[in-house]
């Protein structure tokens, strides 16, 4: 048996102009493609007209979207980038492959993003194009998926969007909250809206302070005792807990003593049921009732913080 070795051939000795040669070639060779990508695709045009600029292909796939496919036998670059996203935009495509010699890490890294990015039903390829022959035989080319999409990158692309949902959601909740509060909460007064769960104020002492906290389906405020020392933040609360009936009395509601055992921080806090950050239409009950019972835990808890240093 005779084995042999592969030998790479440059792409120029095969295609000497892209748009000319390999275009042309890549047009009536889509078989090529349609392999690699796992997929039947279709020729529709060469120079695809979007606006003043015209895609190098335009394809269908199987169920009829069309595929957008731009050649570079070069490194790729932001310009061949730019025009993808440009073409797919235009020519309302539900995908497109870029095939190029040299693919950038940084652009492998963009189009991962793109692929998380896009709606669910667009998908972003980038190709890497090489040319192999066995001794004297006929050259042959080897289409290599380098990034694309897949179930996970879209199962990221779809939390990404929910967390960002979420973080605009907070950023509106907290500035309305803080807008009615800060006449009531005055330790509020100059905290601004974040997009995070919690928003905090300092109760006038080192490492102990007071928090509001949102959450999908409820609510809370907090007072946190965080001095950085487990040993210390536990005595603070125990402290407390020994005027726990007083403090509840003027909270005037039951309230959850969360010495925390595990963690090195103690809480005490009053939930708030039956609302949170994804019943918008409860929110005015929802922060009116949040303000309440902070101006109530301030009002409990602040007299007793003179003996703790």
């Amino acid at each position: 048996m005779s084995i042999s070795r592969l030998k790479q051939v440059p792409l120029r000795e095969l295609w000497k102009h892209e748009a000319h040669s390999f275009t042309h070639w890549m047009a009536e060779n889509l078989d090529f493609l349609s392999e690699t990508l796992g997929y039947q695709l279709t020729l529709v045009e060469r120079e695809a007209a979007a606006g003043a600029f015209s895609a190098d292909i335009r394809a269908e796939d199987p169920q009829g979207n069309y595929v957008i496919i731009e050649n570079q036998l070069e490194k790729t670059d932001h310009d061949h980038l730019g025009k993808l996203i440009t073409y797919m935009s235009n020519l309302e495509a539900k995908t497109a492959v870029w095939i190029t010699s040299e693919p950038r890490p940084e652009h492998e890294a963009a189009v991962h993003w793109l692929n998380e990015t896009l709606p669910a039903d667009t998908s972003f390829y980038l190709i890497k194009i090489e040319a192999y022959k066995i001794d004297d035989s006929d050259p042959a080319p080897l289409l290599t998926i380098v990034a694309g999409p897949s179930p996970e990158s879209k199962q990221v692309g779809i939390q990404k969007k929910e967390l960002a949902e979420r973080h605009v959601l907070r950023l509106e909740f907290w500035g309305r909250l803080l807008e009615q509060a800060k006449t009531k909460t005055p330790s509020f007064a100059n905290r601004s809206p974040t997009k995070d769960n919690w928003i905090y104020a300092s109760a006038g002492k080192a490492g102990l302070l007071y928090s509001y906290v949102i959450r999908m389906d409820d609510a809370q405020v907090e007072f946190y005792i965080d001095r950085g020392d487990a040993e210390t933040n536990k005595k603070i609360f125990e402290s407390l807990f020994t005027r726990k009936e007083q403090i509840e009395a003027t909270f005037g509601k039951p309230l959850d003593w969360q010495k925390l055992e595990e963690k090195r921080g103690c809480r005490i806090r009053y939930v708030i049921a039956g609302a949170g950050l994804l019943n918008k239409d409860k929110w005015p009950d929802l922060q009116k009732q949040m303000i309440e019972a902070m101006v109530m835990l301030q009002k409990a808890i602040q007299p007793e913080l003179s003996n703790i240093l």
